[in-house]
């Protein structure tokens, strides 16, 4: 049973109050930034000693070079300067950097062990940065816990010989997103952001554990929900199209309902205008900076990113935007200064709160 009788936070009623007024803008690509500091493997380990919030953490036998998530453990201040330079180049929202702690993505690192400490600690550098920004030009920023997908899904088989088999059950994933998303909270994120989606089924697991979350604290956070369609077929990984995707997860009463990754802003057009002529929620989308090249790079410069997201305001598409893979915060600061002049899309029918 879903309780919608919950009390929503203080910072619920704030966003809404915000994304009603104007066309609200997330933070860019975590990634993207942590490849340009060059981290060495000594440099995710702090040397081999992996410190949380009151623990210690220590895997030898598994290289860490490229768990992103780790950083805000062992590199902490390095992940606040990069949420500093989102915020301060226009982000209202910053996502923590735990894309892939939960249970099940951080085995293949050995780490299931850090996952309450790396989302408590995740939230917790997040809201520094914030604080740090608002200190600055008195602007209010906010905290979104970022889930992840993982990297299972609950609806096909990985197994081309056996179809019926799956990898992780929907149980598990509930489990593995609740420990995600309690920690966040503890944390102090201000909502909680269900990315990248590629199969729904996984999407409803994250769904089901948040409102768990939210009962096990007494309070209701504001949820924003983002898929990804993954190619020209215009549907997720699991088969949907955008409609079906908003019709799957519109129990959930999102804050928002949109799309990220996989596509540049110009191909992620009308999947996006299909799922806003459907929606009665507020839409957000991030697109990244285009389709990576032959080196996995982003090609696309900011003023050309910014004038393709400007015409999904110019449109009435969106109350939200950001950018995904490729997006730096010069990309942020040219899409916050387009789509400033712009009103955020009308909602047919609010029905967050």
């Amino acid at each position: 049973m879903i309780n919608f009788s919950l009390p929503v936070t203080d910072a619920f009623r704030a966003l809404q109050h915000t994304a009603r007024e104007r066309i609200m803008i997330l933070d860019g690509a975590m990634g993207t930034m942590i490849q340009t500091l060059n981290m060495t493997e000594e440099d995710f380990t702090a040397n081999g000693h992996i410190h949380g919030p009151g623990c210690r953490h220590h895997q030898s036998d598994h290289p860490q070079k490229g768990n992103n998530d780790l950083l805000v453990l062992t590199q902490p201040q390095a992940v606040e300067g990069i949420q500093l330079e989102f915020a301060l180049a226009g982000a209202d929202i910053l996502e923590t950097n735990t894309f892939s702690s939960t249970t099940i993505a951080q085995a293949d690192y050995g780490l299931e062990g850090a996952v309450h400490d790396l989302n408590v600690a995740g939230a917790q550098v997040a809201r520094r940065a914030a604080d740090r920004a608002e200190a600055r030009d008195g602007k209010a920023r906010y905290v979104a816990g970022a889930v992840g997908p993982t990297n299972r899904t609950a609806s096909i088989s990985p197994d081309v010989n056996d179809p019926g088999y799956r990898a992780v059950t929907f149980d598990e994933l509930r489990v593995a997103y609740g420990q995600q998303i309690d920690g966040l909270i503890e944390g102090g994120a201000d909502l909680i952001l269900i990315e990248t989606i590629f199969d729904t089924l996984n999407a409803k697991a994250a769904i089901f554990a948040a409102l768990e979350s939210f009962a096990k604290v007494g309070k209701r956070l504001p949820v924003m929900i983002s898929g990804t369609i993954t190619d020209a077929s215009g549907r997720t990984l699991s088969g949907q199209t955008p409609t079906a995707f908003w019709h799957s997860v519109r129990h959930a009463r999102p804050f928002t309902v949109g799309l990220n990754c996989a596509l540049g802003a110009d191909a992620m057009r009308p999947h996006l205008t299909e799922l806003s002529g459907v929606a009665d929620t507020m839409i957000c989308a991030y697109p990244n900076a285009g389709l990576p090249n032959a080196f996995g790079e982003y090609d696309e410069t900011p003023d050309q990113t910014a004038a393709l997201v400007e015409v999904f305001a110019r449109d009435g598409l969106i109350n939200v935007a950001g950018g995904c893979c490729g997006t730096t915060p010069d990309h942020i600061r040219a899409i916050a200064d387009r789509v400033a002049k712009h009103a955020p899309r009308t909602i047919r029918e609010l029905t967050n709160a």
